[in-house]
């Protein structure tokens, strides 16, 4: 079982990196297809089976999938140790079958578990509960399994961009890190080091609570009208701040997804309208 699962995580490394969208750090979409947008899905295994269900790739070969933050909640073991790595690693063998149309994105939760960095979800410490319960399965080999998930996450783009002038990742820095944010970290290779805080990666995965704006001026500095993440808790699965910003959750009952046709252009409204309920999907 150890060399499988170090197998699928370096065959989703190679697909990470070698994906034919990708430059850098960022995934660049063309005009042809669509591309289904899950939120934060922190171990949801029955909605990371829905997002994948209402994409349907097999069916749909111009389609991409954007997933993000898998880790870190839903089921956990006997004893109460944290099982979203295997849903991770469902996610990785998806990423295998299409490479280049199954995008993974850079989420908090992932350079948390890279920098081994405590970090809080409903009271639990995860990363201790993710690893305790990674150590019960894989025992003596465990670290090389830890490695090999490290640098899966490492190797995840940071967002992707739109030729229809729509942004999607994970967060955005918070307002006191949006000066200081270097734009030039798109246009290389990630480096540890960006993933520390208070560096770049960091607070690009981090933020919260961005103002009008902060928005504004990455919309601007990216080239987009609209920007699509994560990240941010929401109890109603979406928000949005009715002018360039939505927020998609997709990690409890009434989760959300978003789909949007890379031919068309958007308003704010009809990016809203674009947002599909997971409940509603079999």
């Amino acid at each position: 079982m150890t060399n499988e699962t170090i197998s699928l995580l370096e065959a989703g490394i190679e697909a990470n990196t070698k994906d034919r969208w990708r430059k850098f750090n960022v995934v660049n979409l063309g005009s042809d297809g669509d591309v289904v947008i899950a939120g934060d899905i922190h171990g949801h295994r029955r909605n990371f089976e829905r997002v994948v269900s209402y994409a349907d790739l097999a069916e749909n070969p111009k389609r991409h999938l954007v997933l993000q933050e898998i880790i870190h909640g839903g089921d956990e073991d006997s004893y109460g140790g944290c099982l979203s790595y295997e849903v991770l690693l469902d996610a990785v063998k998806l990423k295998i079958v299409y490479p280049d149309r199954v995008h993974m994105i850079l989420a908090n939760h992932d350079t948390a578990f890279i920098n081994n960095s405590e970090v809080m979800k409903n009271g639990k410490e995860m990363n201790i509960a993710m690893r305790d319960a990674m150590k019960r399965q894989y025992g003596k080999n465990f670290g090389a399994v830890e490695s090999a998930v490290e640098r899966f996450l490492f190797s995840q783009p940071m967002g992707l961009r739109c030729e229809n002038r729509i942004w999607i990742s994970h967060s955005l820095p918070a307002d006191r890190y949006a000066e200081k944010f270097d734009f030039s970290i798109f246009n290389r290779q990630l480096k540890i080091s960006d993933i520390v805080r208070p560096n770049s990666a960091y607070t690009f995965t981090w933020g919260r609570r961005q103002s009008a704006a902060t928005l504004k001026m990455f919309a601007e500095k990216l080239d987009v009208d609209f920007l699509v993440l994560g990240h941010q808790v929401q109890e109603s699965g979406w928000c949005s701040n009715d002018n360039n910003l939505v927020i998609i959750d997709s990690q409890h009952n009434h989760g959300f997804l978003i789909h949007i046709d890379l031919s068309k252009s958007y308003s704010i409204d009809s990016l809203v309208r674009s947002l599909i309920p997971l409940a509603q999907i079999a």
